[in-house]
């Protein structure tokens, strides 16, 4: 047996995504990191060994523009690009490789840690090191480090370490949250383990183990949906544990999970019920994939009306979107639904200060533990979320190490530092403006070949359209407003005479992309035909915003659409909910699933600046208020597009980062949930060069064929003394628009 000592500077517990996505955020900032997990395999829940699809604020496709970026976006694209199938162990490699990729991480499998040395009073403890015992090559290994980060979901090392934590939900009057339960108790959400089926094509009989459970004698063939078709995650409800210690009892929760599935496979294949005589188990999970333990409390303790009321948080590190996600505690045998959830109007905010230990001073905290209430864990839990809040962790981690700071000094004293390295990262931020006075891009100005002004989509000629029904639903329009539009044109298919209702609706902020608050209404009055409507609606809004146009649902009308997209940032919703007065707005209640890649035929009045080439220059790299990004006209008429900065004195230029775009509202997923029908987001750029106006003449200092990268960062071969810098797009990977988020310059190398 041998004994070995690890000293790093930061030290990541639990190999789950949020600490996957802890280790490659601390390793960015120039870091040394230890990544310990106690399994064979990275992703935790979303590994082979589990199988549980990864979601976040896209909350599958009920919020919009919501996807996460950073390390969570860079697996979520790879894993779109080498497995769109979704295969679970082909994603076990994508993650694998994410942090084989970081020279700075030395990763540490197999190894489980058991003891947690630290320090000091009950409220300022100090760790010191953590102990794990490394399975097949039998080494006890003792890791130090100034930084921990507990990203075990089970908070094994804060816990050990004496950080203070809740289980179990607490009483309504705590936090004053509406779904809170009157009293506080120890319940929590369960546990789940899911199975694999294939169809062998011959009869294939099942004599069920001894442990299957008959569950024709319980609630479950009564109260959950049982199919030939289920597999894996749809089986989401085969929950238990609620009521037990998730921990203490993880065997006997275990061994009930294993009873029911086999038993509902007994019931599939031999009550009689179902046409399974040529199916058969491909495989059965064995480790379950929990869902709450403990939750750390920090500076911050997240609530349910922060994440309702959408609060903006002046340390925000990150957002969530997924719903407010409860289930009943007693799992797959209580008589109600399996869950229920509450949506905001769209995405939240994460603070800081919910990240890291408040009276463990070098303890940071990411995924499931994070510094929350029961009710705002039902929606920080899910795993792209988690991923984010251990980047930012990660970061903070490698920050406080690299200027002798504490996670609370960081905080207080210099959370713009932070921040303003996540963004440069291109993490999850949402409404954070980029400052760095590093960034040459900033005093330059911006010009383009080609920009979108005018939002118009009309049918080309011999162009076949579509049908958008009003009939039993309303259907809203996203635009983007700046500095003002004058009015909108709509083409509507009629069958009969009719009055159609418009109306302009405000998203009341950036992290919406719903009809919020109603602004403005008109009446239109109809003859049978195809005929044009004229909203006279204006607004303006210099620094940008979203509006929504409305056109209420109408048994005699249809929006007249083109089968393709329109401009990015031009979103169709419909309603999926009945028309209703009042109520608080939900982002679930309207979808984009029937207009995605879809566009109602429309000509929008007033001169547009939301994608002027100034946008690559601005201060917001993802769609808030507006696309927030430079679009050029269709590649049919400016074929090789470029954006270009000039500045009035020559610079010296070493490194330009680019920031391209990726479609954030894509829903992308890891496993089979649905199937994305491309390899490469079409909106990214695949094929460009950097060119440098040198005495007045362009030289290539950098040129890039197949991207499929939302970042990008070109460090020059020697740095260049140039008057302007532009980026010339030679091929999308589909979109007949050119689209650049951001181009940042700098004249020195950065971390």
């Amino acid at each position: 047996m041998q004994r070995l000592a690890v000293d790093t500077d930061v030290t990541v517990v639990g190999g789950g995504l949020a600490g996957v996505a802890a280790a490659v955020g601390a390793a960015r900032t120039g870091a040394r990191v230890a990544l310990i997990n106690n399994r064979p395999v990275l992703g935790g829940n979303s590994s082979s060994e589990i199988r549980v699809w990864v979601c976040g604020a896209t909350a599958h496709g009920a919020q919009k523009y919501a996807r996460e970026t950073g390390v969570m976006g860079e697996l979520f694209r790879e894993n779109q690009y080498r497995n769109p199938e979704g295969n679970p162990y082909l994603w076990d490699q994508v993650v694998l490789d994410a942090v084989r990729a970081e020279p700075g991480i030395s990763l540490y499998l197999n190894t489980d840690v058991r003891e947690v040395e630290a320090d000091g009073a009950d409220d300022h403890r100090t760790v010191r090191a953590v102990t794990g015992w490394q399975m097949g090559s039998e080494r006890i290994i003792r890791f130090t480090s100034p930084m921990f980060i507990d990203a075990t979901g089970d908070g094994l090392v804060g816990a050990q370490a004496g950080a203070w934590y809740r289980t179990g939900r607490e009483a309504a009057h705590e936090f004053g949250e509406e779904w809170a339960p009157g009293q506080a108790d120890t319940d929590m959400l369960g546990s789940t383990m899911f199975f694999y089926t294939k169809d062998t094509g011959e009869p294939v009989r099942f004599v069920p183990p001894s442990i299957a459970k008959d569950i024709g004698a319980t609630s479950i063939v009564r109260n959950r949906p049982i199919s030939t078709k289920a597999n894996g995650c749809d089986y989401w409800w085969i929950e238990y544990g609620g009521q037990l210690d998730a921990a203490a009892d993880a065997e006997a929760i275990r061994d009930e999970l294993w009873a029911v599935i086999y038993g509902i496979w007994d019931h599939i294949k031999n009550s009689g019920e179902y046409d399974a005589d040529t199916l058969t188990l491909e495989w059965v999970g064995s480790v379950p994939g929990k869902r709450e333990y403990r939750r750390f409390v920090g500076d911050h303790i997240l609530t349910q009306q922060d994440i309702i009321e959408q609060a903006r948080f002046p340390d925000a590190v990150g957002f969530g979107g997924w719903s407010i996600d409860l289930h009943p505690p007693g799992g797959m045998y209580a008589e109600g639904d399996g869950s229920k959830h509450l949506f905001s109007a769209g995405l939240y905010h994460i603070p800081f200060r919910s990240l890291y230990s408040r009276n463990v001073g070098n303890l940071l905290l990411s995924g499931r533990d994070i510094s929350a209430s029961h009710v705002a864990f039902g929606s920080t839990r899910v795993m792209a979320t988690c991923a984010v809040t251990g980047e930012a962790a990660g970061v903070a981690a490698g920050l406080c190490v690299r200027d002798g700071l504490t996670p609370r000094q960081l905080a207080n004293g210099h959370v713009d530092l932070l921040q303003q390295t996540l963004l440069r990262h291109d993490a999850s931020l949402l409404g954070v403006e980029w400052h760095d006075p590093a960034d040459l891009a900033a005093s330059a100005h911006a010009s383009a070949s080609s920009e979108l002004r005018i939002l118009c989509v009309e049918p080309r000629p011999g162009e076949r359209t579509s049908r958008q029904s009003l009939d039993g639903h309303d259907v809203g329009i996203v635009l983007p407003v700046e500095p003002a539009i004058e009015a909108v044109e709509l083409l509507l298919d009629v069958s009969e005479a009719t009055s159609v209702e418009l109306e302009l609706w405000s998203t009341s902020g950036g992290e919406n992309h719903i009809p919020v608050e109603m602004l403005d209404s008109a009446s239109a009055e109809l003859l049978p035909g195809e005929r044009r409507v004229r909203a006279p609606f204006s607004h303006k809004a210099p620094g940008g915003r979203n509006v929504v146009l409305l056109v209420r649902r109408n048994p005699s009308a249809a929006l007249v659409v083109v089968d393709r997209p329109g401009p990015y940032g031009v979103l169709g919703l419909v309603s999926r909910t009945p028309r209703t007065p009042g109520g608080r707005p939900q982002s679930n209640a309207w979808s984009a699933e029937e207009l995605r890649r879809r566009c109602p035929v429309m000509v929008v009045s007033g001169d547009s600046e939301a994608y002027a080439a100034a946008q690559v220059k601005g201060a917001l790299q993802r769609p808030y208020d507006g696309p927030r990004m430079w679009s050029s006209h269709s590649l049919a008429e400016d074929p090789e597009p470029w954006v270009r900065l000039d500045w009035e004195r020559p610079q010296t230029i070493a490194r330009v980062d680019t920031i391209f775009n990726d479609d954030v509202d894509l829903d992308l997923i890891n496993l089979h949930h649905h199937r994305t029908p491309f390899p490469v987001v079409p909106e990214l750029v695949r094929d460009y060069r950097i060119e440098a106006l040198l005495e007045a003449s362009w030289r290539t200092v950098a040129s890039v064929r197949g991207n499929r990268e939302r970042r990008r960062s070109h460090l020059l071969d020697e740095p260049v003394t140039a008057t302007a810098l532009r980026v010339v797009v030679e091929a999308t990977n589909g979109s007949e628009w050119a689209t650049v988020v951001a181009l940042r310059v700098y004249g020195t190398e950065l971390s």
